[in-house]
């Protein structure tokens, strides 16, 4: 029996849990309080797609006569191979069974849908060795065809991402979804429930709480919350999460809370706290009777919203570390949608998610919700207390990799992190979103490379500057090629969030912006990308001043759900027909293909030919580097202790006693001749600039120690030798 049970529900990732839950079960350890949390979405898809369920399928959709398209009827034609595969596949997708994947891969073994009709060249994807993703490719294409039958004959509302969708996105109204809620439960709400029932019996909580992130998940909650009001009324239930963060703060609709006790806005860690001390003692003698943070809720018949606790946020560095316990970790799908590996992050492999800091340091982009606490409320924790979470984090799951799920992780603490991480010996693989800020010079990225960053996402949007200045982006096209070309040149991959129909932004614009995407992929200086269309949303600077950006806002009548609003732009261009085009640009692009064609391909209209020469890209790295360095610059050494030995150099007469010093790394080795005493120097100075150093030395410290010594050192500093230790792990940042 537990006080309080943490539900996520269908759908969000296949491959690893939503965070909220465990950072919430994370938080109410530190109080002593226990709870339990399950994510309902994979628990219902293993259900969904199992042998048994998927005979079911088969069935209902032969005698209900759905079987109306080609796909569908060769789907259902070839249903005894599935039904016989289908087990394989989910356990083989759940990282077990590894040898299956040579079966996957050979000729003629899977049954094939529309899904396999634009199989990539998959030799030339995954090469010759590559049997284990290729595999993934294969069976997520497997899935996606019984996705599509499911979609097509049993249930419309079904994605492996979201369930019902477009019941939660901009619903100003709760009328249809209420009206869904009042209709008979569907197949999968059925699987739902009983998992749900089966887990309530079980924990026996007082008190559920419901995480919605997304529009996807809240046909989903509604429904939970319906089912355990109906059988179980003695049971509160609570939702809380980014949707309600986002959508619900003008909440008016009274027959909400026909299916909710609570709802939550903000961080969840003290609402959450308050709701379960009223939840077990509603009486005069608790201290905080009555005494909620940003929560709603029916009292006497009318909605009622109570912030009247005067205590605080709880600070970052006291919520704890999130505790993935309960989570059925070992049973998240890894999937592979295209061939591209900076794409697969999102689906492919199980990440701990922690964050760096709460909110935005940057907090100024216009189309931004930065008028919300999740946002505006900027407050970093240390890279020690990170570094402790992630280990503790590793004990518990056995898995070292991290997902930092940052609005924007500062390159400040990114550095300090990495350091940390080095320093520790600590064998982690981590990405993050980021912007792309001047701060990420070519040596920082070699830095956030060697503590185990294999790739970061940020917003390079419009690609346009003008643009991006009405953004407030604080960057410009030539700094996102420059910092994106220094990850790549480390290793680390680069991943691109991309819109398009920002405010007043003219059809040459988006023609621009798309070769400015292309030159990007070509040269390497990203390797995947999303293109979004603007939206409008409440929160946001645009949204709270839509005349300053040339906007006219239609606005509804809000009673359900506020975030998204209707505009029309006085340019009067129809941004929607450029989705197709740009998508499927994109989408080539991240295949390594289509980059000779002219961007007239990609659009069934005409468009104006770009404006943008065939060479920018390439011609921002033309500028010369800033060879000044800073005396404030602190100055590590990666590297490892090289080797020594001394010999004699004559000429003309003159000898002089050298030292060769044989640096060995990991992918081979080079070498560095010195006069003797400057050789010592350097070797001692290599020890102590050594990243594993508790001590950092600046650029000004290192300076004073060799002119102790010797004269001029910028002389030495800009030498040959000191260029090459440059290439090769002398960091400068």
């Amino acid at each position: 029996m537990k006080d309080i049970l943490f539900i996520t529900p269908p759908f969000t990732q296949l491959n690893t849990p939503y965070p909220a839950t465990a950072y919430l079960k994370g938080f109410l350890n530190t109080k002593k309080i226990t709870s339990y949390q399950m994510d309902l979405g994979i628990e219902v898809i293993l259900e969904l797609f199992s042998k048994k369920r998927l005979q079911e399928i088969f069935n209902i959709a032969f005698e209900t006569k759905k079987l109306d398209s080609y796909n569908t009827q060769r789907i259902y034609s070839l249903k005894n191979e599935y039904l016989k595969n289908i087990d394989a596949i989910i356990t083989f997708l759940q990282g077990k069974n590894q040898t299956f994947a040579r079966q996957i891969c050979s000729d003629n073994f899977l049954p094939k849908a529309s899904r396999f009709e634009q199989l990539d060249d998959l030799d030339w994807a995954f090469g010759s060795m590559g049997i284990q993703d290729k595999a993934k490719h294969l069976a997520t294409l497997f899935l996606e065809d019984l996705s599509d039958f499911i979609v097509e004959c049993i249930d419309e509302n079904f994605g492996f991402s979201r369930y019902a969708e477009r019941l939660g996105k901009s619903a100003n109204s709760f009328d249809e979804l209420y009206e869904s809620l009042q209709k008979e439960t569907s197949f999968i709400d059925t699987i739902t429930l009983k998992i749900l029932e089966d887990r309530i019996q079980e924990i026996k909580p007082k008190l559920i709480c419901i995480s919605v992130p997304f529009p996807g998940n809240l046909y989903s909650a509604f429904r939970c919350a319906q089912f355990i009001k109906k059988r179980y009324p003695e049971i509160k239930v609570s939702m809380g999460g980014g949707f309600p963060n986002t959508e619900l703060r003008s909440l008016t609709d009274i027959r909400v809370f026909d299916f909710f006790d609570y709802i939550t806005l903000d961080d969840g860690e003290l609402p959450v706290e308050l709701l379960l001390s009223n939840v077990l003692n509603s009486t005069n003698n608790n201290p905080d009777y009555k005494l909620f943070k940003g929560t709603f809720f029916k009292e006497n018949g009318k909605l009622v919203y109570n912030n009247s606790s005067l205590k605080t946020d709880y600070k970052q560095a006291d919520l704890g570390t999130p505790d993935y316990s309960d989570l059925l970790l070992d049973t998240y799908i890894s999937v592979i949608e295209i061939a591209n590996p900076m794409h697969s992050l999102w689906s492919d492999g199980r990440w701990n998610k922690l964050t760096m800091a709460h909110g935005c340091y940057w907090g100024k982009c216009t189309f931004c919700d930065i008028s919300l606490d999740y946002i505006k409320v900027y407050e970093p924790l240390t890279a020690k207390l990170l570094v402790d979470r992630m280990a503790q984090m590793i004990a518990q799951t056995g898995e070292t990799g991290f997902h930092y799920v940052d609005e924007a992780a500062p390159p400040a603490l990114m550095r300090e992190l990495a350091i940390e991480i080095i320093r520790r010996d600590l064998i982690v693989t981590w990405w993050t979103n980021i912007r792309f800020e001047k701060s990420f010079t070519k040596d920082l990225c070699l830095l956030l490379k060697a503590s185990g960053c294999i790739a970061v996402s940020g917003g390079l949007e419009v690609a346009s500057d003008r643009l991006l200045a009405l953004i407030e982006k604080g960057v410009t096209v030539e700094q996102v090629a420059k910092v994106t070309s220094n990850f790549t040149e480390a290793g680390v991959m680069v991943h691109a969030y991309l819109m398009y129909g920002f405010p007043t932004q003219t059809v040459q614009e988006t023609v621009d912006s798309l070769e400015m995407v292309r030159q990007l992929f070509e040269v390497g200086c990203i390797q995947s990308g999303f293109w979004h269309q603007f939206a409008l949303t409440t929160h946001s600077p645009i949204g709270l001043n839509p005349s300053e950006y040339g906007i006219v806002p239609d606005y509804k009548s809000i009673s359900f759900a506020n975030n998204d609003i209707d505009f029309k732009d006085k340019t009067g261009i129809n941004h929607d027909k450029f989705s197709f085009g740009l998508k499927k640009s994109i989408f080539n692009f991240m295949n390594g293909i289509g980059f000779e064609l002219p961007l007239q391909e990609w659009f069934d209209f005409k468009i104006p030919k770009t404006t943008i020469k065939d060479d920018f890209i390439i011609s921002c790295f033309e500028d010369e580097e800033d060879f000044i360095t800073k005396p404030s610059a602190k100055i590590y050494w990666l590297g490892r202790t090289p080797l020594i030995s001394e010999f004699t150099k004559s000429k003309r007469g003159n000898t002089k006693q050298m030292l060769q010093l044989t640096f060995h790394e990991n992918t081979g080795n080079f070498e560095i001749p010195l006069e003797l005493e400057k050789g010592d120097w350097l070797l001692k100075s290599l020890e102590k600039l050594a990243i594993s150093e508790n001590k950092s030395f600046t650029f000004s410290e290192l300076k004073a120690e060799f002119e102790s010594h010797f004269d001029n050192f910028e002389l030495f500093w800009y030498s040959k030798p000191f260029n090459i230790l440059r290439d090769n792990g002398l960091l400068v940042l």
